[in-house]
């Protein structure tokens, strides 16, 4: 047997995974309007029940203009990197204890993935 035929299943598998794991801002739009939207939007400046999340990756907690977060939030000092945003999005309450989010969480890794793709280009 060859070392091509060898490492070509490999090579397969791989790529398979890879695509399985891969973030795409795509099925990420629509993970946002099914679970997000009706509290957020993703407009500059336009607060709902929830802030905006225009900017929100790369941005620190509690600093929308405009917008009265809980005092969990406020304090948290978070900057929210993908990976803050995936802890945070897993379990809210867990992500900043005595946030006034009723969201109980995003447990579908690949859509917390796609999500956070999504709002990574909303800037």
């Amino acid at each position: 047997m060859t070392k091509f035929a060898i490492a070509l299943p490999v090579i397969i598998a791989g790529l398979l995974l890879a695509t399985a794991v891969a973030a795409d801002p795509l099925p990420g739009e629509r993970v946002f309007k099914s679970q997000c939207g009706a509290c957020h939007t993703v407009d500059k400046g336009k607060n709902r029940v929830g802030p905006s999340l225009f900017g929100i990756v790369g941005r620190e907690s509690g600093k929308v203009e405009g917008f009265r977060y809980s005092a969990a939030n406020s304090a948290a000092k978070l900057t929210w990197t993908t990976e803050v945003l995936d802890k945070y999005l897993t379990n809210p309450k867990e992500g900043v204890p005595g946030t006034t989010m009723t969201y109980a969480g995003l447990k579908n890794e690949q859509q917390r993935k796609d999500l956070i793709a999504f709002l990574g280009e909303q800037k």
